[in-house]
């Protein structure tokens, strides 16, 4: 069964889709999509020290991933507001992670692959990176879930409580981090932060409980994702800008049943 390439592209995108979906709402709630997005940015440059030396491409992904991650923690409010930090940080890494590539002049590199997703191309051993990052960034969230809430909600009570919301958010960096780094392949870089924000962001309307907003965005990222695919394949559309449009018209529909149900 795995030898159909559809059947491997649409595990790979439910894997992403479920890694993404927890992480998601907690950038929703924190205001953090930007920083999904240099995370993801940073992501080129890894692939430029994979090809450079020769190295693994997950591992290197996920090395810079975690390096911009870091970084950005560490320069917030130091003197810089934080989406000010992060539209530094995430367009430099774009543009550097270009640039170091370009200058691999004896690699060939099919750029718009890693810049858009190439879910398609999908094999096994992708398959099998995919869905060993999904779980463990769904475990890692399961057992963290009330510290990671409390963080969230409130830092003070948090530290009242024998949180350290600083340890939280860092292990809610490396999570995202580990998402980047398996989700390159199948969104690409220029729109891992779509599929981390949106799904989240359309759940959030018609959920009471933050339980339910992260079911909600799992399933509505499952659905964008094999959605993208089968509109990929009827209207020969690049298969990572279908999932997102996707996305979006399922972030459209539930923002206009939250508002029936307000109204």
């Amino acid at each position: 069964m795995l030898d159909d390439f559809l059947i491997r592209a649409a595990l790979a995108g439910l894997g992403v889709a479920l890694a993404a979906a927890p992480l998601g709402c907690f950038v929703v709630w924190r205001r953090m999509a930007y920083f999904g997005e240099a995370t993801a940015h940073a992501a080129i440059l890894g692939v430029a020290l994979s090809l450079a030396l020769a190295l693994p491409l997950l591992p290197s992904v996920l090395a810079a991933a975690l390096a911009m991650a870091l970084a950005v923690s560490a320069l917030t409010g130091r003197g810089y507001a934080m989406d000010t930090v992060l539209g530094v940080m995430a367009h430099t890494a774009l543009a550097a992670g270009l640039v170091a590539v370009a200058l691999l002049g004896d690699v060939r590199i099919d750029l718009m692959a890693f810049l858009f997703g190439d879910i398609l191309a999908v094999n096994r051993t992708d398959l099998a990176a995919i869905w060993t990052g999904a779980a463990l960034v769904l475990a890692a969230t399961l057992w963290r879930w009330p510290a990671l809430l409390t963080a969230t909600l409130s830092p003070d009570l948090a530290r009242a409580g024998g949180i350290d919301p600083r340890r939280e958010e860092l292990g809610l960096t490396l999570a995202l981090a580990i998402v980047v780094a398996v989700a390159i392949k199948v969104i690409g870089v220029l729109l891992i932060a779509a599929l981390l924000v949106i799904p989240a962001a359309a759940a959030r309307p018609l959920a009471r409980t933050p339980e339910a907003m992260a079911a909600g965005a799992a399933v509505l990222g499952a659905a964008s994702a094999l959605g993208g695919l089968w509109a990929a394949w009827l209207l020969d559309t690049p298969a990572g800008p279908s999932i997102v449009c996707v996305a979006a018209v399922l972030f459209l529909l539930t923002t206009a049943l939250g508002a029936l149900r307000r109204g």
